[in-house]
């Protein structure tokens, strides 16, 4: 398993845009992907739990994976959100 933490910095947070986005890369893994906040923990390859979640700006979540790609996952994951989602 690895997971790592990271901290939201786009400014609407995780809305619609960067939800889609997050599937879609997440998609391109065969490893199980998951995203957790506070108490919560999601399937990233769903959009409507992302969505749920309501990570706003400057929120930490951490990323965590388990699979044959595991650490590729969390690693593209976090640059994704480190890079604001290209916004």
């Amino acid at each position: 398993m690895m997971e790592m933490d990271v901290t939201v910095k786009n400014r609407a947070g995780i809305h619609a845009r960067p939800a889609g986005m997050i599937v879609t890369l997440a998609n391109k893994f065969g490893s199980q992907i998951f995203i957790e906040k506070d108490n919560d923990k999601i399937n990233a390859k769903s959009i409507m739990g992302l969505i749920t979640l309501g990570v706003l700006c400057n929120t930490t979540i951490k990323i965590s994976a388990t699979g044959p790609d595991e650490q590729a996952a969390v690693e593209a994951l976090v640059k994704l959100i480190d890079n604001r989602f290209e916004e």
